[in-house]
């Protein structure tokens, strides 16, 4: 008898709701904030993460600059920046950062970079670098660092502290239990430390960190990382809903809808945070200015 074999019927992915579909990038300001990032030789984390808000944002002449190459040194199985052995730190990179900030008028820029645990003094003195040449080339511009964890490098954090930048972000991005496959190389209690520490450094200056959704965290486990938020003085929180980039990413095993970010945004603010950004597209620099201006570091035009 001859066997046949049947293929198992492919299933259509189900629609997205309404509430996770983003605008694709398109307009006149897209096009030229790519042009410029390309001119300048500059990467943004935008394109390199694959981030849902690139059409709004860039519309509105925001981006999120990543320095210190397009190639990470670790394996986060949540993240679409490339990983691999990064060339050698650009210096110079910081001068073209803030020429572009210049360029498009910015009022306030946030800048990012992949992890490069070859070099943390060195990587710690580029974030520094950048936040004096944005100041030198665009005056008036606040500035937004969303900083790598420098492996717990007390020096490579005071570095970047005593540059004062207006915000000083650093992503805890999941809970505890899950970090081992969420944040390869990376430590929860050290997150933690960091953002202590730069409090210490400057009790003045504003912290932030934020929170992906959708891993396989359970309610209780989320409020625990809001409340040790808290304790070690994180002033600004954001919470969004992990999106698998590839196949080749950490699977998302749930959507969270609308009120229940509502919910968990209601939660956190009893415990102190001065400003909670809570949605399904919500990513770290996602309406940054707004945030800022909610602690009073600059007003919205």
């Amino acid at each position: 008898m001859d066997l046949v074999q049947i293929a198992p019927a492919r299933t259509a992915p189900a629609p997205k709701p309404e509430w996770l579909k983003a605008r694709a990038p398109m307009g006149e300001n897209y096009h030229s904030l790519k042009r410029l990032a390309r001119s300048l030789n500059l990467h943004t984390v935008c394109e390199s993460a694959h981030c849902p808000n690139i059409g709004e944002c860039w519309h509105h002449k925001t981006a999120t600059f990543m320095m210190l190459g397009n190639l990470c040194t670790r394996r986060c199985g949540f993240c679409a920046v490339p990983k691999g052995r990064p060339e050698p730190i650009d210096f110079d990179e910081p001068r073209r950062v803030a020429e572009a900030v210049a360029a498009l008028g910015l009022e306030f820029a946030v800048i990012t970079s992949v992890n490069r645990d070859d070099d943390l003094v060195g990587g710690a003195r580029v974030f520094a670098m950048v936040i004096h040449e944005i100041r030198q080339q665009a005056p008036g511009c606040k500035v937004e660092v969303l900083i790598p964890d420098f492996q717990g490098n007390r020096e490579a954090i005071q570095i970047v502290v005593d540059a004062r930048p207006e915000i000083l972000n650093h992503n805890i991005e999941s809970v505890p239990r899950l970090y081992r496959v969420v944040r390869s190389g990376a430590r929860y209690e050290r997150t933690l430390e960091l953002l202590r520490y730069a409090k210490e450094l400057n009790p003045a200056g504003v912290t932030k960190s934020g929170i992906m959704v959708g891993l396989g965290e359970e309610t209780h486990e989320l409020l625990e990382v809001f409340q040790d938020l808290a304790n070690v003085g994180c002033d600004i929180l954001t919470m969004g809903q992990y999106l698998r980039p590839s196949r080749d990413h950490l699977p998302m095993t749930r959507l969270y809808t609308p009120r229940e970010f509502a919910e968990l945004k209601a939660e956190a603010l009893k415990m102190g945070f001065r400003h909670v950004e809570s949605g399904p597209l919500v990513r770290s620099s996602y309406h940054a200015h707004e945030q800022a201006a909610s602690t009073g570091l600059t007003v919205l035009a």
